[in-house]
């Protein structure tokens, strides 16, 4: 059974429900792949993904960071192999344009293993998403990327929205009559097992312009 969790962006630890369904989803702990979205950045990335991880008492064998200091084929192997993968937060455009130059999106749709990602992790597991200044980017022009598409919505992560849901709205119409979009601040989860849907904390589901606040299931 597919299980993918899309996180916003934890300050201290993951709250204890999300700790708890964690532990039980994650039962194979033999080893656990970061994949960086600053790759040319080699010292203490995924420290705090990993300090999340260890606070909730889930721990791995082994710790393998895919970055350019790994060679495309292992960082392939390296996916086939691992219990779980995580996408790290950071440079959402820069993840994207690494996870295209390494040809990664594909082994990860394939692995069997539960894939995670924090705020620009989450955004580039999704199936598209958009690069806007009104979204934070450091861009002119709007631009709509292509994710992995572990699931057939967009995600935008991380992000204020209790001060900017109209803008978000707006800015995301286009594309949520397209597909549904999960909109969430940081301390927030959205985790799909098999066909269902579990929310944690403040997310909000755009879908054909309309935006609605989602109750928590967590």
């Amino acid at each position: 059974m597919k299980t993918h969790y899309y996180l916003g962006w934890f300050n201290n630890h993951f709250p204890e429900s999300l700790s708890k369904v964690l532990q039980e989803d994650i039962i194979n702990r033999k080893s656990l792949v970061m994949i960086s979205s600053n790759p040319s950045i080699y010292e203490e990335t995924g420290a705090a993904e990993r300090s999340w991880l260890d606070q909730a008492g889930i721990m791995f064998e082994e710790y393998h960071l895919i970055n350019y200091s790994i060679a495309k084929e292992e960082a392939h192997t390296l996916i086939k192999n691992t219990s779980v993968i995580f996408l790290l937060g950071g440079n959402t455009v820069e993840l994207n344009r690494f996870l295209a130059e390494y040809e990664l999106s594909d082994s990860i749709k394939k692995s069997r293993a539960i894939v995670m990602g924090a705020s620009a992790g989450a955004i580039n597991m999704s199936a598209q998403w958009l690069c806007s200044k009104n979204l934070g980017y450091n861009v002119e022009d709007s631009t709509l990327y292509n994710g992995i598409g572990l699931d057939n919505f967009a995600v935008l992560s991380h992000f204020d929205l209790e001060h900017n849901l109209t803008l978000v709205q707006s800015e995301l119409s286009p594309l949520s009559e397209e597909m549904n979009i999960y909109a969430s601040n940081k301390d927030c989860a959205v985790r799909v097992k098999g066909d269902k849907i579990d929310i944690l904390g403040t997310v909000y589901l755009i879908s054909r312009s309309k935006i609605l606040r989602l109750d928590e299931t967590l």
